[in-house]
């Protein structure tokens, strides 16, 4: 978020973040303690505007959505980008999906892995 200056750019128009001060610990069987982005945070204090049919999260890291993985789209991380910053696509895909799927009034049924496509 800092190399794209997402929270100082007024032409961002992004309701909410949850960085990694958010995230919470969580213990699965197959890797153990892990931490997490709770979606159910910001269900739970604004159930009137977001909900499982309503919301995604997109994060390079898949784990980071295990919780909700209906609600989580991995996307490619943002790296160098000092050196790849004309080259890097995916926020301009990711705007195409995201104007798509804003037409639905629930993401439920959605396979976000092929998002690209």
């Amino acid at each position: 978020t800092q190399e794209l200056g997402v929270s100082t750019n007024a032409n961002y128009k992004i309701t909410f973040m949850l960085d990694s001060a958010a995230m919470i610990t969580v213990h699965t069987p197959r890797r153990g303690l892990i931490d997490v982005k709770p979606l159910g945070v910001i269900w739970g204090k604004f159930s009137e505007y977001y909900s499982k049919k309503n919301t995604i999260m997109f994060d390079d890291i898949g784990r980071n959505f295990l919780m909700n993985p209906q609600n989580g789209l991995k996307i490619r991380p943002f790296m160098k980008a000092h050196l790849n910053r004309d080259k890097d696509k995916e926020l301009l895909k990711l705007t195409q999906y995201l104007k798509e799927i804003a037409k639905l009034d629930d993401f439920l049924e959605l396979n976000h892995k092929h998002w690209e496509r």
